[in-house]
């Protein structure tokens, strides 16, 4: 790798400071950063004449972000292609754990599959990108309903009772709003024999440069593989694969 440049770093970090505050003045970037008060005024001056920062206000002190950044932000956006970028996290996702990796986004109360990558293990799920499957009954359809609002959820499937695809299908929308509150507190998603009787999952939901959910990335177990400690090792995966395809398609986690 190249050696990194220490000015360009510096007026990255100059930058960088705005993803949490919309306006900053040359001190405050000078004590947050520690750099010296003319570096700082270089910087500031140059980022504003390239266009990446601009006055706050006539007759203001501070900064806030320019028009050159928000340019640079829509040309990135408008090359985004989700089920590559997916496909792209599922590889690395499966390499990592060996078992089969998805990615899929949420049509109405349906899932259909964006990217896929298969197990290297003889004994593995069969499925393909493409397919659907109906949204309560998976990890990744139950990981895109939690973040919706309750009333939104019950529109979707209103007061009738949900279509099983095994025995262990959530079947009324009492579960599956108490399964979705959990989900959202835990931030994963989970599926014991629900779509297939012979495989078990976890999911997380992906982000986009918004914070909107747009996708969900899973990983799909055959329960003679599935236990206790597996479980726990792919929800950390899982959350760690959902959170790269998040920073793919723009979104900055907070906090």
């Amino acid at each position: 790798m190249a050696r990194a440049v220490p000015a360009v770093e510096r007026a990255f970090d100059v930058l960088e400071l705005f993803l949490d505050t919309h306006e900053l003045s040359a001190p405050e970037i000078t004590a947050q950063l520690g750099l010296p008060r003319t570096t700082v005024h270089e910087l500031v001056g140059t980022l504003s004449e390239r266009g990446y920062l601009m006055p706050a206000g006539r007759g203001s002190n501070k900064f806030r972000l320019g028009v050159r950044g928000f340019q640079l932000g829509s040309a990135y956006a408008e090359r985004l292609d989700l089920a590559r970028e997916g496909q792209l996290v599922a590889e690395e996702i499966a390499e990592r754990c060996q078992e089969t990796v998805h990615v899929g986004v949420r049509e109405g109360t349906e899932v259909l599959y964006v990217a896929k990558v298969d197990s290297s293990h003889p004994v593995r799920m069969v499925s393909a990108v493409g397919r659907r499957l109906p949204a309560h009954c998976t990890a990744v359809g139950k990981a895109l309903l939690a973040p919706l609002p309750r009333a939104e959820v019950d529109e979707l499937y209103g007061n009738r009772r949900l279509n099983a695809m095994t025995e262990h299908s959530i079947t009324t929308r009492k579960a599956l709003r108490a399964e979705l509150d959990q989900i959202a507190e835990d931030g994963v998603a989970r599926e014991y024999c629900e779509s297939n009787e012979a495989v078990a999952c976890v999911a997380a939901p992906v982000r986009d440069h918004t914070g909107e959910v747009v996708a969900a990335i899973s990983i799909a177990v055959p329960i003679l593989r599935w236990n206790d400690e597996t479980e726990a090792a792919l929800r950390d995966l899982v959350r760690e694969g959902a959170t790269t395809l998040s920073g793919h398609l723009g979104h900055v986690e907070r906090g």
